[in-house]
């Protein structure tokens, strides 16, 4: 199983103001070091709440180009990019253009968005976004895996779109998308290489959302074994924090044998990829995760020794 680390590109640090691109570059050479296998990053422009102060977030795709160039050999993604944000033929173009830069190393993660107060600030529009995914996705996969689209719809037209020069990979990046629920699991199902799911502690939370994922593949003809499963997990060191939370949000909290045997866990369960968002985002934490990772990659090996041995 792949891990990966989210690199946090917003102001929510004990500084209170989002690392710089020196600081992101510095941690993201850092977790390659440490034997993290990808990359990730939010796509978002602002985070704002009634009465409170605006949460301010680098724009996505020009750290991640820039990044491509700073790494050598880990994977690197969007976690996940909002459709609303960019025309799908041109998100396609970037995509394949930033694999070329990063010597094929790009998985696509994209989404149907839902930060409502970023489309207002933006001037996007927030309605029938699922609907718009569902044209984009039809512009966005040909053009990753055929490098052509001829599309006329409702909300989105690519007419006799091609895509040259290639990019280092026949089959274009990996494309992936985020979600939950019926109708966008069916999309999913029906478009892409990788399902992502997150905001999970244990792995017995897993089972739900998985077992929906599958009922999509089944309405839809989809062999489940041909989609990649990944998942965003949260986790926290309290000791680490300057203060307490202020958040309910699910989060994987424990020692690193703990955290070790929770991520051992998921990989029984069928997950090929996790994305770890820490909590605090400092190198402290990147050190600590790095830690539990070497010691599931131990309990792997065992475990995969144990079940040769009980085959034979």
């Amino acid at each position: 199983m792949k891990t990966g680390l989210v690199l946090i590109i917003a102001d929510y640090t004990d500084q209170q103001r989002a690392y710089s691109y020196q600081q992101t570059r510095e941690l993201a050479q850092q977790a390659e070091e440490a034997g993290f296998d990808s990359l990730w990053l939010y796509d978002h422009l602002l985070f704002r709440k009634e009465g409170e102060p605006t949460v301010g977030i680098w724009e996505c795709w020009t750290f991640l180009s820039a990044l491509a160039e700073a790494t050598q050999h880990v994977e690197l993604g969007t976690l996940v990019a909002c459709n609303s944000f960019r025309n799908p033929a041109l998100l396609a173009k970037m995509a394949i253009t930033l694999d070329e830069v990063s010597k094929g190393r790009l998985i696509l993660g994209v989404g149907a968005g839902w930060n409502k107060p970023e489309y207002k600030a933006f001037g996007f529009p927030f309605d029938y976004r699922v609907s718009r995914f569902e044209e984009a996705l039809q512009i966005i996969r040909p053009l990753l895996k055929e490098r052509r689209v001829d599309f006329e719809g409702k909300y989105y037209q690519a007419r006799e779109c091609e895509i040259r020069p290639l990019g280092p990979r026949p089959g274009g990046p990996p494309l992936m998308v985020g979600c939950d629920g019926k109708r966008m699991l069916r999309l999913t199902a029906k478009y892409a290489d990788l399902w992502n799911t997150g905001y999970l502690e244990q792995a017995d939370r897993f089972t739900r959302p998985h077992q929906q994922l599958m009922e999509a593949c089944q309405e839809t003809g989809r062999d489940p074994a041909t989609i990649g499963v990944t998942v965003m997990i949260p986790v926290r060191y309290p000791k680490l924090m300057s203060e307490p939370a202020d958040t309910d949000e699910p989060s994987l909290i424990g020692t690193q044998k703990e955290i070790a045997q929770a991520m051992l866990a998921y990989q029984k369960a069928g997950v090929e990829h996790i994305m770890f968002q820490l909590t605090p985002y400092i190198p402290a934490a990147i050190h600590k995760l790095e830690q539990a990772l070497h010691l599931y990659r131990q309990l792997s090996d065992e475990q995969g020794l144990k079940d040769h041995l009980d085959r034979n």
